[in-house]
């Protein structure tokens, strides 16, 4: 588990004419880039997710994160390969993951959805994180981890996602 402080250590970086090796240090940083990106309609990319899915997705993600995931891996690979990959992310301050992989257990995403409303959700969820007054639920991957450890892995896999988009 990465230090209480540690995802203030990560340098802020402000999406950068290329999205890619796009890095977040705060999910306010990325939130204002997704909304930055969005702002002249609907970004474009060859991911297998759309927009919409892809906030939805992400939005799945941080809200899974207050009401726990509906499946995860078993505890010793959370406890080693998974508390050892985002150990690597961390220290990187940045995620590298399959973008057409859903969250074990989530519902599908629709690909026809409404990118306002998944960007709302988006929001939401950021908004909902960042105001959790209980503890969190175990990642499925990471296992246990802190809130200011949690929102960096939410600051990170948002910027790999966005990254595969242009506006």
């Amino acid at each position: 588990m990465v230090k209480a402080g540690a995802a203030s250590s990560v340098v802020p970086l402000a999406a950068c004419a290329s999205n890619e090796g796009l890095r977040f240090s705060s999910l306010a940083a990325a939130q204002d880039a997704v909304t930055k990106l969005a702002a002249n309609g609907i970004p474009k990319s060859d991911t297998a997710f759309s927009w919409a899915q892809t906030l939805n997705h992400l939005a799945q993600s941080i809200e899974y994160s207050m009401t726990g995931f509906p499946e995860s891996k078993s505890r010793l690979f959370q406890k080693t390969a998974g508390a050892a990959a985002f150990q690597v992310f961390a220290w990187r301050g940045q995620m590298t993951h399959s973008l057409s992989e859903p969250i074990p257990g989530a519902p599908a995403l629709d690909r026809g959805s409404d990118p306002k409303q998944g960007m709302e959700r988006l929001v939401a969820a950021i908004a909902a994180f960042r105001n959790w007054p209980g503890g969190l639920k175990p990642h499925f991957a990471y296992g246990e981890l802190d809130k200011a450890s949690y929102e960096l892995a939410h600051a990170m896999h948002i910027a790999n996602h966005v990254s595969e988009f242009k506006a």
